[in-house]
């Protein structure tokens, strides 16, 4: 049982009349208790309402979304009921608490906004209902069990730069990009024979039919392998600037994903740490970006040190084919103690033994401020101590392209834009 404000208020008119007559004051307070008993009795009961939600559509980060609930009175009583949906503080949810009068028999819907802050699985499971009587001096309140959940998908903020790489990617498609025959490269057509031109693509029976010597052009295959390897660890949880370095390298795995589907390339996923969080096999087409979203909208960055062998096996695992693993870590997991297989430079020297790598890095540009800033002792350590931390930086970087690692060291910013020139690189150098 609840008092609402309305019955203290009541009561505090009460102690004006302890001037007058104290008697006057016992029957006032026997009146108003007696007033809130029928009041309470009155209330229509919250075990006669049904309360269920309905399914919330996914939403993108900063998007907007609605969770509704549907209150069906089975009592016998109107409920007059102040409703409470309460998610977590990162959905967003706006109002608070909303009032609502359900007849019965009747059905009323109640319209939750979320706007959510966080990207991943938010969730509820109980919603509290306060029903009161008709005079509003009282209340029962019950909390009842309508589990819910909003699927925050991440943004896809560098869908920006789709429309920019597929123009580039046509153009790649369009041209000549192997003018000889190669290991893994396709027929792509015949043309007339030029100087410079490698003789072992001439075509002796296309050449017999014309006055002309011709060779035959190749193109890149299609039907490649892109792995998406993803760091989950603790370095995966620094915030640089308004979100963890996590979150970049979803927004570049998504631009990468997208622009590899349109290529004809197969696109998987490992996401671990000290286990898998998340592992898709190789997909194409139209099927790559709605299951990349669906498995990289819940992880999370773990504070646990990422077993670098587990991640390595696992990309392994996923593809025996020679093919693109970009693998999204942070250079500083790099000074682990290789003879022991700790570190960024073992994994990449395992997965380099057998595919094309390119690993992808977000710099904090934390650092490059505070090596500028030098105006008193305390500065001038924080510019000492970043520029150690860059250094050590460019000389992961150095022992990675020893490796024949490609390193794409770039903000959060542009960091998908980065990884997509790199794949389409190795697209026009027949790499890919």
């Amino acid at each position: 049982m609840l008092i609402s404000g309305r019955f203290v208020a009541l009561a505090l008119v009460g102690v004006l009349l302890a001037a007058w007559s104290a008697v006057a004051v016992g029957v006032y307070a026997l009146v108003l208790v007696l007033a809130l008993a029928t009041d309470l009795a009155l209330a229509g009961r919250i075990a006669g309402l049904d309360v269920g939600r309905e399914p919330t559509a996914p939403v993108r980060l900063g998007e907007r979304a609605e969770s509704v609930l549907a209150a069906t009175n089975t009592g016998r009583r109107v409920v007059r009921a102040l409703v409470r949906d309460a998610w977590v503080p990162s959905a967003g949810a706006r109002p608070r608490a909303q009032r609502v009068g359900v007849p019965p028999g009747e059905t009323r819907r109640l319209t939750t906004v979320l706007v959510p802050t966080r990207r991943g699985e938010r969730d509820t499971d109980r919603v509290t209902v306060r029903s009161y009587g008709p005079l509003g001096l009282g209340a029962r309140q019950r909390r009842l069990v309508v589990p819910g959940r909003l699927q925050v998908l991440p943004p896809f903020t560098s869908r920006r730069f789709l429309p920019e790489k597929l123009s580039r990617l046509r153009r790649l498609d369009g041209a000549v990009l192997v003018r000889q025959r190669g290991q893994g490269s396709e027929f792509d057509s015949l043309r007339t024979y030029v100087t410079g031109d490698d003789v072992r693509a001439l075509d002796w029976r296309a050449t017999a039919r014309s006055r002309d010597l011709v060779v035959r052009t190749w193109r890149p295959e299609r039907d490649r392998h892109v792995v998406l390897a993803v760091d989950t660890g603790r370095s995966s949880a620094a915030r640089l600037g308004d979100e963890p370095r996590l979150d970049g390298a979803l927004d570049a795995c998504l631009l990468l994903g997208a622009l590899a589907a349109r290529a004809g390339d197969r696109v998987a996923l490992v996401a671990a740490d000290v286990e898998v969080r998340a592992r898709l096999g190789p997909s194409g087409g139209r099927d790559v970006l709605p299951r990349l979203v669906g498995a990289l909208a819940p992880l999370e960055p773990s504070l646990v040190e990422t077993d670098p062998q587990l991640l390595a096996a696992e990309v392994l695992r996923q593809v025996s084919r020679r093919s693109l693993v970009v693998l999204f870590s942070a250079l500083d997991t790099a000074s682990g103690d290789a003879a022991e297989g700790a570190g960024l430079l073992p994994t990449a020297r395992a997965l380099a033994a057998r595919h094309e790598v390119v690993v992808a890095s977000a710099s904090d540009p934390e650092l490059a401020r505070l090596a500028h800033e030098r105006g008193d002792p305390a500065q001038a350590y924080l510019a000492a101590a970043a520029e150690l931390a860059a250094a050590r930086r460019a000389a992961v970087i150095e022992q990675l392209g020893l490796l024949g690692v490609h390193v794409v060291d770039a903000p959060t910013d542009v960091l998908a834009s980065k990884v997509a020139d790199a794949y389409l690189d190795l697209k026009a150098a027949g790499r890919l």
